[in-house]
């Protein structure tokens, strides 16, 4: 009841106040505006970072710091491609592709450049990668590369 009565009172107050009449006096002057653009603004570091370069991505990776190793453990494992599995008496052997289209085999717990072979059966290899991301909390995710694609089984 009283803020109603307190906006009544406001309103009436703001329609009966008159608006002030214009100060005699001299007419207001016009600014005069420049034709020169202004000058370009330049960047000086003086020693100072970048602030648009994300502080996130300072940690050295595997993949950019320099020249890969020869063979299988300078590859990603997103590289690699499964091209079939053999039994042997201790266990599967996985051979996979890598980009320079070389068969390389592989035995579990073999590593490569950004992880390694968690297991192989008979249909898939199951890979421990490396996450290389400050802000994840998880460090290793699994990538399980099957032997046939899904469009092949469905066949």
């Amino acid at each position: 009841m009283v803020v109603a009565a307190a906006l009544v009172v406001t309103a009436v107050i703001a329609t009966s106040a008159s608006p002030q009449p214009p100060v005699a006096g001299r007419p207001a002057q016009p600014v005069e505006r420049s034709a020169a653009p202004p000058a370009a603004f330049t960047y000086e570091a003086a020693g100072r970072r970048d602030p648009f370069v994300s502080l996130a991505g300072r940690g050295a990776s595997p993949q950019s710091t320099g020249a890969r190793p020869a063979g299988l453990p300078g590859i990603l494992i997103n590289e690699v491609s499964l091209k079939g599995i053999m039994k042997e008496r201790s266990g599967f052997i996985a051979l996979v592709q890598g980009p320079d289209k070389k068969t390389y085999s592989v035995r579990q717990g073999q590593r490569l450049l950004d992880g390694s072979v968690k297991s192989i059966s008979q249909d898939a290899v199951v890979f421990s990668q490396d996450v290389n991301d400050p802000l994840s909390t998880v460090k290793q995710k699994e990538v399980r590369k099957t032997l046939r694609s899904g469009e092949e089984n469905r066949g």
